[in-house]
């Protein structure tokens, strides 16, 4: 399977605007994660009404947290992290949904998957203006993690175009980017950059 590429949300601009510029490149990527902490549940709904009506398919839409958002918007999943509901019981509630967690260390990814987690984001992988002073956890870390359970990791934090290739190497079934898509002065182009090394790292690994 191809590498996927994650678009996640960066909590900084206006619905309108985001819902804009996904309209635009949803189909360089493959999933969008709706990450807004400080907008309450009405105004998530409203994006993802907002997405559809930019013609984003709804299976490509992820509510960081929110499950009641996720089933009641009819989006694809949900993403949890260390202070969300557990996998269990999410997964109990909800079989529908797409699960990912978010994990920081081995012994947290091993718990997510016992606990049916279907894929896990984690990172940061390279030193990234999001989390500043925090030590990057690097490749070797992504290779150790990935080594240890049997979950497709998605890796996050700092990546860009030019190391995207190292980062599949490493093990990651995924990519996720923030501002390097969103921020970028054309979205669409820097959706089609990572694309495109998406492409040439997969067709290397299967020819």
């Amino acid at each position: 399977m191809q590498p996927q590429i994650h678009v996640i949300s960066t909590g900084t601009q206006t619905i309108e605007h985001f819902t804009k510029v996904i309209g635009r490149i949803h189909q360089e990527v493959d999933f969008i994660h709706i990450r807004e902490k400080d907008r309450p549940a009405r105004e998530l709904v409203e994006m993802v009404k907002q997405l559809a009506e930019h013609e984003v398919p709804l299976e490509k839409i992820i509510i960081n947290d929110r499950v009641d958002v996720a089933a009641v918007s009819e989006a694809s999943g949900v993403q949890l992290a260390h202070h969300s509901l557990q996998v269990s019981e999410v997964k109990k509630a909800f079989p529908d949904l797409l699960i990912g967690k978010s994990v920081h260390s081995i012994d947290e990814a091993r718990a997510a998957q016992q606990q049916g987690a279907d894929y896990l984001l984690y990172g940061h992988i390279f030193e990234t203006a999001s989390k500043p002073g925090l030590e990057p956890r690097g490749l070797d870390g992504l290779k150790e993690l990935t080594r240890s359970i049997d979950l497709p990791v998605v890796a996050i934090g700092g990546i860009a175009p030019e190391n995207t290739k190292e980062v599949i190497r490493a093990g990651a079934s995924g990519v996720a980017v923030m501002s390097g898509i969103l921020k970028a002065k054309d979205p669409q182009v820097a959706a089609e950059k990572y694309r495109k090394r998406i492409k040439e790292v997969h067709n290397a690994y299967t020819v």
